[in-house]
């Protein structure tokens, strides 16, 4: 096992560059399933959760190359078994969207729960009846193996009843790119990545319409073909980065990232003190923030929530806790997706973080206050709280320790190596 040492106390300086988007990689990875020519995708992140991707790959009897750091081949000319390694599956939560690729080419499919963060409830039952409505006979045997047969896809509406589920709109879409007819999603969801998968499935071939919408219309195609492609910044990183600066009281420059899918999250940050200029494909953290919490009208507490696309997302409310603590006033963060979010803020608490728990899904942080090191060690339960413990030494008085990293690796491309380039004292033990 690994743990980070850190050192908090010193303000971020410099320029950085982040990684691609990993909820893109996540997903165009097994979308090369769906042709037997070559694919060539860039900007792919080096970072756990799409090293087990490729071994999912590997294990189908697909050949995948690295070409160069960010930059793969993949070549699925040949799928030898319809079968996922429970083992490799267990290990992400992405190893489900194998199963619209799979039964799109090969008609059939069988995998066990996924893996990925503990942080409630995902549910998946919008995911699988996306690809009932297409045609897929699925089974649930043995209490956690899923079978799925489909001897003929063919295009229906599906609308998403239960949530704007992002996985599972992308593996609805890609299961409805190689059905027989027209496939019609309702209440689909548009992030970044959800587009860049789209966006990659018609350059192959596929005939996609209403990119960027909650409407996406899918004309069945008999076949797609090999592509070049080059996935968008991890908007994500992006978040985590500006929160950093923000913490610290530094200054740094992103570099390359797309500021048009930075809206909420800016208007959110924004409510919290901390602000930023766009400067092209670039975005300036400036070093002084106002660093205060806005109140509602009438003054009432601030309130956040994430929401689907164009919405804050949820995966940046960790990172907003450790943002509020440094900020003055009080807020209310409020989770509604995941009830296991918030576990990692009693590690806060016990830094010297002033925060009432509430229930599973709301917390209420009064900030400012120092936050003091925890020498004896605090966990990184999942990949966003982990990075928001990382913010939370980094402001720290003191070195402190965090284990459990792997979890933060599997979304988290090189991050020591990054916060040391902009000057933070981290240092990664084995």
């Amino acid at each position: 096992m690994s743990k980070f040492i850190i050192e908090g106390g010193h303000a971020l300086q410099g320029t950085i560059t982040v990684s691609g988007n990993k909820n893109a990689a996540l997903k165009l990875l097994p979308a090369c399933i769906l042709t037997d020519e070559p694919v060539i995708l860039h900007n792919i992140p080096d970072i756990q959760d799409v090293r087990n991707t490729i071994l999912i790959l590997r294990d189908l009897g697909v050949e995948v190359t690295e070409l160069a750091p960010g930059s793969w081949r993949v070549h699925a000319q040949r799928v030898i078994k319809t079968e996922l390694d429970s083992a490799l599956a267990a290990r992400t939560r992405a190893s489900f969207v194998f199963s619209g690729p799979l039964v799109a080419r090969m008609g059939e499919v069988t995998l066990p729960l996924p893996g990925g963060d503990v942080i409630g409830g995902r549910p998946l039952d919008t995911l699988i009846c996306g690809l009932e409505a297409l045609g897929t006979r699925v089974e649930l045997v043995e209490r956690s193996i899923f079978t799925m047969k489909a001897d003929k896809l063919t295009g229906a509406g599906y609308y998403l009843q239960a949530e704007a589920s992002v996985t599972a709109t992308e593996n609805t879409v890609m299961t409805a790119v190689l059905a027989h007819g027209q496939t019609i999603i309702d209440n689909a969801a548009c992030e970044p990545h959800v587009r860049d998968l789209c966006y990659f499935l018609n350059q192959m071939g596929a005939h996609i319409e209403g990119i960027g919408t909650n409407r996406l219309i899918i004309e069945g195609v008999e076949r797609l073909s090999g592509t070049e492609y080059t996935i968008g910044a991890d908007f994500m990183e992006v978040g985590s980065f500006i929160g950093a600066a923000a913490v610290t009281g530094g200054e740094i420059r992103i570099k390359n990232v797309d500021p048009q899918y930075m809206g909420m999250v800016r208007l959110v940050y924004e409510k919290l003190g901390v602000v930023w200029h766009d400067d092209g494909h670039d975005i300036l953290v400036p070093a002084e923030q106002p660093m205060r919490i806005a109140t509602s009208l009438g003054g009432r507490i601030l309130q956040i929530k994430p929401l689907p696309w164009p919405g804050f997302p949820a995966d940046l409310m960790s990172i907003a806790v450790v943002i509020a603590t440094q900020s003055v006033g009080s807020v209310l963060l409020h989770d509604w997706m995941y009830e296991s979010r918030f576990f990692f803020v009693d590690n806060l608490t016990f830094m010297g973080a002033q925060v009432v728990i509430c229930d599973p899904h709301r917390v209420i942080i009064q900030g400012p206050c120092q936050l003091h090191a925890s020498p004896q060690g605090v966990p990184s339960p999942d990949i966003r709280a982990g990075m928001a413990m990382v913010l939370a030494a980094l402001c720290s008085e003191g070195t402190s320790v965090i284990h459990n990293i792997q979890q933060i690796d599997r979304g988290y491309e090189r991050i020591e190596q990054k916060l040391k380039t902009l000057g933070a004292h981290i240092q990664r033990v084995d």
